[in-house]
């Protein structure tokens, strides 16, 4: 395989993957030797078809015509793509899992990351994201969606989950996952789960709310 059939491949994987991916070698390793790979990184970030974010991870640029500037990294992509580099499993804080699910609009100036690898931080433009070693409660459920929802609801606090908070996570969670979700936590703290019932469109007896997500 030559470096250019490399970097036409690792070029389709990385468009495949949506316009905000994070990703390192590791993620394209199945398409060459290491050398050829990092060559075919290096090729691409030159001609501007990727930007190294920080060291080992990239993504592609994206532009705002709205804001007439370049985005910043997406810092959820980016914590990803370390903890597949490292082979971490990671888990946001309460304050990550509440902007990403867009209960919060805060742009926090440290993004915290649980983790089970070593303390690690990184500075991705203006912000420090933070890995933290420590026992990730929410790594049982299988589905990434239930992890962030469950860390989300026990960071804001029962008395804090309105109906305004349960229709904005409604509003962001697939329709397809809601059951799946639902299923997934079954073994959630009781009003965790009580309101995961209500993000997926159960009332407290089970039945099926009217109301269209």
């Amino acid at each position: 395989m030559t470096d250019r059939s490399t970097e036409e491949k690792a070029l389709r994987r990385i468009h495949g993957n949506g316009g905000r991916w994070a990703f390192s070698a590791r993620d394209i390793a199945d398409l060459g030797s290491r050398p050829t790979v990092d060559s075919a990184l290096h090729r691409l970030e030159r001609k501007g078809s990727i930007r190294r974010v920080i060291r080992g991870i990239y993504d592609r640029p994206q532009f705002s015509e709205v804001l007439s500037t370049e985005l910043s990294p997406d810092l959820d992509q980016v914590a990803q793509a370390l903890a597949r580099k490292f082979g971490w499993r990671i888990q946001p804080s309460g304050a990550v899992a509440q902007n990403l699910l867009r209960l919060s609009t805060q742009v926090p100036a440290r993004a915290v990351y649980l983790s089970d690898g070593p303390n690690r931080s990184y500075k991705v433009g203006r912000t420090a994201l933070v890995f933290d070693h420590a026992a990730l409660k929410e790594a049982g459920f299988k589905l990434p969606e239930s992890r962030l929802i469950v860390q989300a609801l026990k960071s804001l606090g029962q008395e804090h989950v309105t109906p305004e908070v349960i229709s904005t996570i409604r509003a962001w969670l697939a329709p397809n996952l809601r059951a799946r979700v639902l299923a997934d936590t079954e073994t959630a703290t009781g009003w965790v789960y009580a309101a995961l019932r209500r993000i997926a469109g159960k009332d407290t007896d089970g039945s099926s709310r009217e109301s269209a997500g």
